[in-house]
Formats: C-alpha cells, sequence, structure tokens
C-alpha cells in the first residue's frame, strides 16, 4: 500500500497530541501511519494528525462505515458487548492497540436515564497524565458508543486512580507490542 498521499479535499483533523483541532488544505502532502478504529493517523511536514473515517475519501480511502449491527436487549436496552466492541474500535493515535487491550477503560455501566432512555458510563485513564490527546480520545469513545441501537447518552470521564501501568494491558494487547 502506498502511504504517501496528496489531499483531494480541506479537512478537519485533529492534532496529535494537542488534541487541537485544525484545517488541513486541499493538496496538502500526508503520510498514512495507521489506520484503525475507523480513523486515520497521518504526518504532514508541520505535524501528526487524526483524521476521521468519514473524510477517508479526500486521503483516496475508502469511508468508513460506522453501522454498528447489534440487536437491542428487551425493554430497548443496548447489548453491552456492543458497547465493548465499539469500545475496541478507540485508539490512541499513537499506539497501535485499543483502549479496551491497553487497560485504559476501568468500567462501562449501562443504566435506565429519565430522558435519554439508556446512558452508558465509562470510567478510563490515559496511559499518562500529560497526554494531550485525553479528551479527543474520550470524545471518540463517546461517538462511537452513541452509535450502539439502543444508547442514548453517553459519559466518559477520565479518571487517574488507579494509576495506569503495563500490566494492566491484555495479553493480545503486549503480543501487539511485542511486550511478550
Amino acid at each position: 500500500m502506498n502511504t504517501d498521499r496528496i489531499l483531494s479535499r480541506e479537512v478537519i483533523a485533529t492534532q496529535i497530541p494537542s488534541g487541537d483541532k485544525t484545517t488541513l488544505a486541499a493538496g496538502t502532502r500526508i503520510t498514512i501511519s495507521q489506520t484503525l478504529g475507523g480513523t486515520f493517523t497521518v504526518s504532514t511536514d508541520f505535524g501528526l494528525f487524526r483524521i476521521e473515517g468519514k473524510d477517508g475519501d479526500a486521503l483516496g480511502e475508502a469511508v468508513a462505515d460506522n453501522t454498528v449491527k447489534a440487536p437491542t436487549l428487551s425493554g430497548g436496552a443496548p447489548d453491552p458487548e456492543a458497547i465493548w466492541g465499539q469500545l475496541r474500535q478507540v485508539f490512541d493515535p499513537e499506539i497501535p492497540v485499543n483502549i479496551v487491550d491497553l487497560g485504559l477503560v476501568y468500567s462501562m455501566d449501562v443504566a435506565t436515564d429519565e430522558t435519554a432512555g439508556f446512558k452508558v458510563d465509562v470510567a478510563m485513564t490515559l496511559t499518562a497524565p500529560g497526554c494531550g490527546m485525553g479528551p479527543a480520545i474520550a470524545e471518540d469513545a463517546k461517538t462511537k458508543i452513541l452509535m450502539v441501537p439502543g444508547v442514548g447518552a453517553a459519559d466518559v470521564r477520565i479518571t487517574w486512580e488507579p494509576a495506569w501501568n503495563q500490566s494492566m494491558i491484555s495479553e493480545e494487547g503486549k503480543m501487539k507490542l511485542g511486550l511478550l
């Protein structure tokens, strides 16, 4: 796969690691370094950026299909396995392992909500307190959770207790990172 490309149109991108949104102009030369979780991590002459899958066409790639095909449970409740599946589609743009296998998701709870029907609450952490991508990763998780049938609201909260460490990485994650 040729990963060197020129953007065919302007796109909104998230700068790594600050998490700031910026516009990359049509004609910008990029190199795709990661394509995981429906997003593209690209490098340019002025830094690293994450581009959403819906803008894949601007990179000469297929537009990501974000449809979640999961049944709801009795009473219209979302399927918890579908929510976990969506969380496994969230990646730190600098690490090729999803946030679940990295051990960053501490809890996921589904509760009845008077106004939204069903609300999902997630507590997660980051690999380092200074990670500027934290808000962007949490927002990506929230967006993916809201795609699950039956979910009416979602809250993704970043916490620092307990502190994350490498022992929290799943066996699969360790294999991908070459830690085994």
